[in-house]
């Protein structure tokens, strides 16, 4: 009579080491920082509350995705580049590219010249103070349906390193498409 409790003793341990145990052991590994959470997205995303009203400025394309860019004053090579770039990827959208807007922000010493140069004829929108000195690095930057900078894709040197950042641009952007039920 005395084995058969030390049995059921044992079924009771084995049974709170097999479901306890892994919930235990997750909890310490999510607790101590040990799991390094994978991200899909490739831009880096803006964690700041940014958007157009915060930045004193109208949505120039309200409900609708925007892939904005801030001509600089003189558009040499990396701006060139970086005008491709957008060009490509709007195409490149297919049947997402009527959500999409491209738009090229300018300031009063911007170079139009180069636009019409690349033939290149996207919505040009003037840029106000504040986001002309967000912009300052020739990032090209993903905007939302109700206008928020969500993600930016930081400036990279030659057309190779352009043409595979535009991809991951497209990646996300379709990511975001797909998720989205507003624009």
């Amino acid at each position: 009579m005395n084995s058969q409790p030390k049995k059921n003793n044992k079924a009771l341990i084995l049974l709170l080491i097999v479901f306890v145990l892994p919930v235990a052991v997750a909890k310490l590994v999510l607790s101590f920082d040990l799991y390094q959470a994978g991200a899909t997205n490739q831009g880096v995303l803006l964690v700041n509350d940014i958007n157009y009203s915060n930045l004193a400025m109208t949505n120039p394309k309200p409900h609708s995705w925007q892939m904005l860019y801030l001509l600089p004053d003189t558009c040499e090579q990396v701006c060139k580049d970086r005008l491709y770039v957008l060009h490509q990827s709007y195409i490149a959208l297919g049947k997402d590219r009527d959500r999409v807007s491209p738009i090229i922000l300018v300031s009063r010493n911007s170079d139009i010249n180069t636009l019409k140069q690349l033939d290149i004829s996207f919505q040009q929108v003037p840029a106000n103070n504040a986001l002309a000195a967000l912009l300052t690095q020739q990032q090209l930057v993903i905007v939302d349906p109700l206008g928020s900078l969500i993600m930016q894709y930081d400036q990279v040197i030659g057309r190779d390193a352009n043409i595979a950042q535009g991809k991951a641009m497209i990646a996300d952007l379709r990511k975001m498409l797909k998720l989205s039920r507003v624009g």
